[in-house]
C-alpha cells in the first residue's frame, strides 16, 4: 500500500516538473509550448471582445464551453507548475481567471457579467507570461510601456462592455457595441461630442468614473513613454530591478554594478 502511494506521489511530482519546464523553461520544446499557449490565449481574448455581438449566434454556447475547458486546463496546469500551490492560489490574477471560468460555465445566468471576461487580458499581462519572449530577446525595458498599454486597452474594452450591457436600450443613443466603444473613447479623452449621453444619474456617475480612471491611465502611459529609460538589471545585493543605463553603482545600496552594454 505504501509502495503504491509512493509511486503515485512520484508520478505527481514528475508531472509538476514537466509542467514547470514547459511553462517556465527555455528549451526549444518549452518555447514552442509557450508560443502555442500565448496564441490560444490571444484567440480567447479576441472571442471575449467579440462575444457581445456573437452571443445570439448558433453554436455560441459550444464555443463558450470549449473555451471554459481550455481555461480550466490552463489554470490547473499553471497551479501544478507553481512551486507553491498556496502562494499561487493567493494571486489576484488566479481569482480573476477563476471568475472568468465561472462566467463561461454559466453564460446564461451570468450574461450581464460577461463583459468582465476581458479582464483575462489584464490577468495574462500581470502574470508575466506574455512578456517572456520579449525579455528573452533583451527588450525587457519595453515591458512597462506595453503593460500600461494593456491596462488602458483592458479598461476601454471592459468599460465598453459595461456601457453596452447596462445602457443598451431605447432612447439611450447606443444602438450597438460600436456606439458603446465610441462613447467610451470620447469620454476617456474628454472630447465629449454630446451625440451619445448616458441617461439618468447612474449614467452621469458612470461618465465621471470613466473620465477619472481613463485620464489616470493616459497620464501613466505618457510617463512610461517619456521618462528616462531604465534597464532591467537586478542588483545582486538588494535586488533593485531597474537602473540607469550608465549606472556604475546601485542607487539603493551602492553595490558595484556590471551592467552589460547593448552590444554585449
Amino acid at each position: 500500500m505504501k509502495a503504491t502511494s509512493s509511486a503515485e506521489t512520484d508520478r505527481f511530482d514528475r508531472l509538476r516538473e514537466i509542467l514547470r519546464g514547459l511553462y517556465y523553461g527555455r528549451s526549444r520544446a518549452a518555447l514552442r509550448f509557450q508560443i502555442s499557449v500565448l496564441a490560444v490565449d490571444l484567440a480567447i481574448i479576441a472571442f471575449f471582445v467579440a462575444s457581445p455581438v456573437l452571443r445570439d449566434r448558433p453554436g455560441f454556447l459550444w464555443v463558450d464551453y470549449g473555451i471554459a475547458a481550455l481555461l480550466a486546463a490552463d489554470v490547473a496546469a499553471r497551479g501544478l507548475a507553481s512551486t507553491s500551490l498556496a502562494g499561487w492560489a493567493r494571486r489576484p490574477t488566479v481569482w480573476v481567471d477563476i471568475f472568468i471560468l465561472v462566467t463561461l460555465l454559466f453564460p446564461l445566468w451570468l450574461a450581464n457579467l460577461g463583459f468582465l471576461r476581458i479582464l483575462r487580458l489584464w490577468s495574462l499581462s500581470r502574470s508575466g507570461f506574455i512578456w517572456q519572449p520579449l525579455e528573452r530577446r533583451g527588450r525587457g525595458e519595453w515591458r512597462e510601456v506595453l503593460e500600461d498599454i494593456v491596462n488602458l486597452v483592458t479598461f476601454l474594452l471592459v468599460t465598453t462592455g459595461f456601457v453596452y450591457t447596462f445602457f443598451f436600450r431605447a432612447g439611450s443613443g447606443i444602438e450597438g457595441y460600436v456606439d458603446a466603444f465610441y462613447f467610451t473613447v470620447a469620454t476617456v479623452t474628454t472630447t465629449g461630442f454630446g451625440d451619445i449621453v448616458l441617461p439618468g444619474i447612474w449614467g452621469k456617475l458612470t461618465s465621471i468614473a470613466i473620465m477619472i480612471v481613463g485620464i489616470s491611465l493616459f497620464v501613466k502611459l505618457a510617463q512610461a513613454l517619456f521618462k528616462q529609460h531604465k534597464v532591467l538589471f537586478p542588483c545582486p545585493r538588494c535586488a533593485l530591478q531597474r537602473h540607469d543605463p550608465d549606472a556604475v553603482h546601485c542607487k539603493a545600496c551602492g553595490y558595484l554594478l556590471k551592467i552589460p552594454d547593448d552590444g554585449d
